[in-house]
């Protein structure tokens, strides 16, 4: 028996083809995850109430992290707490339902879901913590990079490579090379806050921050240096 193949089947073979591979596709959904997607597409009445119970669901997650988080920012009171908990909510809620054709059942619905509540949560506490404080652009002290208790020699050697790195930093990047990779790699700005600050996004911080690692590490070698452990990229 022959079978066609793909360039043999005319356009309405094709389009048959497709039609019965499209119900394997939800096939490999959970009933409930199924349920959640059909919903959250319909129109009318049906959509508004899961959107609503979607938003309860991210909301729950949004506290859960924020209350994880709390000992981490005890100037925050309970108000701001729950203030950036719905905030969290109404953006991944706003998240989920862009990228609902990015949703393949790798696990249930609920839980890719819930990561979206969970990262916006942890976004706005980054940057509340840092509202008003003015972002560390320079090293705060060389000395703090430098590990205490080593031998005599070692620690001029340490003392050496340290005095290498700064001047490599200020010789080698560009202002703004410079600025994000201070911000980012020795001072622990978070980067959602210095993209905010800087009026940029997380896309272009990397971007820079990757490139200013290489020019360092080939000024580095240049010079007989190796910075390797503290330029590895995480």
């Amino acid at each position: 028996m022959q079978v066609a193949t793909r360039n043999e089947m005319g356009p309405a073979s094709r389009a048959a083809t497709v039609r019965r591979m499209k119900p394997l596709v939800s096939a490999t959904l959970d009933a409930e995850s199924r349920e959640w997607i059909a919903s959250l597409k319909a129109t009318g009445a049906p959509r508004d109430e899961a959107i609503a119970r979607l938003h309860a669901l991210l909301l729950r997650a949004a506290r859960f992290e924020v209350a994880r988080r709390r000992p981490t920012l005890p100037h925050l009171r309970g108000g701001d707490l729950d203030d950036i908990a719905n905030e969290a909510a109404d953006d991944a809620t706003m998240s989920v339902l862009r990228r609902l054709d990015d949703f393949r059942g790798a696990s249930r619905f609920t839980t890719w879901a819930y990561k979206f509540a969970l990262l916006e949560a942890a976004v706005k506490l980054r940057r509340r913590a840092w509202q008003g404080r003015e972002l560390p652009l320079e090293p705060e002290s060389w000395t703090l990079f430098a590990s205490s208790g080593l031998e005599p020699d070692a620690e001029a050697e340490q003392s050496v490579l340290l005095r290498a790195v700064e001047q490599g930093i200020e010789d080698a990047l560009t202002p703004h090379q410079r600025r994000v990779l201070v911000a980012l790699a020795l001072n622990g700005v978070p980067i959602d806050v210095l993209a905010e600050r800087l009026g940029t996004n997380r896309n272009a911080l990397y971007k820079t921050l990757h490139d200013a690692r290489q020019k360092l590490r080939r000024h580095l070698d240049e010079r007989g240096f190796s910075l390797d452990s503290w330029l590895e990229e995480t």
